[in-house]
C-alpha cells in the first residue's frame, strides 16, 4: 500500500461523514499542501496510447469535476493517472446552483450532482496552467458556458482562445444537465454551428473533443455522429451523467441532478458500442460512466473506447484504484494473448 491508499484507507471514514463538497473540499486542499504522496504517471508498454498526437502513458484518466480549477492537477498525475481533466471552466467565474448540490449514495455506489458550473473562472484557470506549462504530463480542459450566458457559442469560442495554448486537449461540454437549456447544443443544427466556429478558431493541432449525454435517444446519437464526422472533431467522451434513475437504493435517490458512478455503466456504455458503431470507429472515443474495476474498464474498451476517465469511483475506492486497473488492463491483454491495448478497442 502507497502513501496515497495508506491516506485514503485513514481519511475515507472521516470525510465520509462530512458533507460531500466539503469534503471534497477538504481533498483539494491536502493535495495543494503536498499531501498525499504520488507514485507518477503508471508506465506500460502494453498500455501506452498514441492518440490525438499526444502519447498516454496508460488510458486511464481523471474525469472532469474533480479539479475544477485546476488547483492540482499535478497532484493527480502523481496519483498515476495517464491524463487528467480540469474544469468545467466558463468564461466568468459562477457560484454554480445552491446548496447542497453534491450527494453521496453509498448503497448504489454512485454520486449525484447539480454544481452548475462553479468555478474561478478563464482568468483564474489560465493563470494556473500558464504556472504548470514546463511540467509535463497531459492535462486537457473542459470548458463551458456561462449560465447566464446571451451567445453561448461565443463563450465557447472563448474557452478555445483561452486556452489553446496551455491545454493538452480541450473538451466542449454541451452536455451537462445542470445548466438549464444547454443540451440542447447538442442537436443537429446547433451542434453543426457550434462545431464551424469552434474549428474557424482553434489552432492547428490543437485537439478538440466533444462530450455528449448518455440520454440522448437513438436519432439524435446519429445526428451528433453524423455531425461529428462533417464538422471534425478529433474525440468524443461518452458520456457525461445521467437524468435517469435506474434502481436505485440509497437515501439521496431522489435529489435532482447528474448521475453518476456504476448506475451509469449499463447506460453509458451502450451509448458508447452504439456510437462507435455509427461512426465505425473512425472517431477516437473516451469511455466514461460507472468504470469502478478492471471488468468495466475492459467492457468500456471492447464497446470501443481508446481511453476511459474515473472520478465517482474514487470517492469509494481511493487512488488504488488506478494501479488496479491498469495491472489488470495488463492481465487481460497477456491472458488473451493480445499484445497491445490497441488492439483490444472495439467489438
Amino acid at each position: 500500500m502507497g502513501l496515497a491508499d495508506l491516506g485514503f484507507a485513514l481519511a475515507k471514514p472521516f470525510l465520509h461523514k462530512m458533507d460531500a463538497e466539503q469534503a471534497h473540499g477538504l481533498t483539494i486542499s491536502s493535495l495543494k499542501a503536498g499531501l498525499g504522496g504520488g507514485r507518477g504517471a503508471i508506465r506500460s508498454a502494453k498500455l501506452e496510447t498514441k492518440l490525438f498526437g499526444l502519447t498516454f502513458a496508460n488510458p486511464v484518466g481523471l474525469a472532469p469535476g474533480f479539479d475544477k480549477n485546476a488547483e492540482v492537477p499535478d497532484a493527480m498525475l502523481g496519483q498515476g493517472f495517464g491524463f487528467v481533466e480540469i474544469g468545467t471552466v466558463t468564461p466568468r467565474p459562477q457560484s454554480g446552483n445552491a446548496k447542497p448540490r453534491l450527494f453521496r449514495l453509498v448503497e448504489d455506489q454512485a454520486v449525484i450532482n447539480r454544481m452548475g458550473f462553479n468555478n474561478d473562472g478563464q482568468q483564474a484557470v489560465l493563470r494556473r496552467l500558464e504556472a504548470r506549462r514546463n511540467r509535463g504530463g497531459i492535462v486537457g480542459v473542459n470548458v463551458g458556458a456561462n449560465k447566464d450566458s446571451s451567445d453561448r457559442i461565443a463563450d465557447y469560442v472563448s474557452g478555445i482562445e483561452a486556452f489553446q495554448n496551455v491545454a493538452s486537449y480541450i473538451t466542449i461540454n454541451i452536455s451537462s444537465p445542470n445548466t438549464p437549456g444547454l443540451r440542447t447544443m447538442q442537436g443537429r443544427e446547433e451542434l453543426l454551428k457550434l462545431l464551424a466556429a469552434l474549428n474557424a478558431k482553434r489552432k492547428t493541432g490543437l485537439p478538440m473533443l466533444l462530450k455528449i449525454a448518455p440520454d440522448l435517444a437513438e436519432p439524435d446519437l446519429q445526428d451528433v455522429a453524423d455531425v461529428c464526422a462533417i464538422e471534425a472533431v478529433d474525440g468524443v467522451i461518452v458520456s457525461n451523467t445521467t437524468l435517469s434513475r435506474p434502481n436505485l437504493r440509497s437515501l439521496h435517490a431522489t435529489e435532482m441532478g447528474g448521475l453518476s458512478g456504476q448506475p451509469l455503466f449499463n447506460l453509458s456504455t451502450q451509448q458508447l458500442a452504439l456510437f462507435y458503431k455509427m461512426t465505425a470507429g473512425k472517431i477516437p472515443l473516451i469511455g466514461v460512466g460507472g468504470v469502478s474495476d478492471v471488468e468495466t474498464a475492459w467492457a468500456k474498451i471492447r464497446a470501443g473506447a481508446s481511453l476511459i476517465q474515473i472520478y465517482s469511483a474514487l470517492v469509494y475506492q481511493g487512488p488504488s484504484l488506478i494501479s488496479d486497473i491498469c495491472a489488470g488492463l495488463e492481465r487481460k491483454l497477456t491472458a488473451q494473448n493480445i499484445k497491445h491495448l490497441g488492439d483490444a478497442i472495439g467489438p
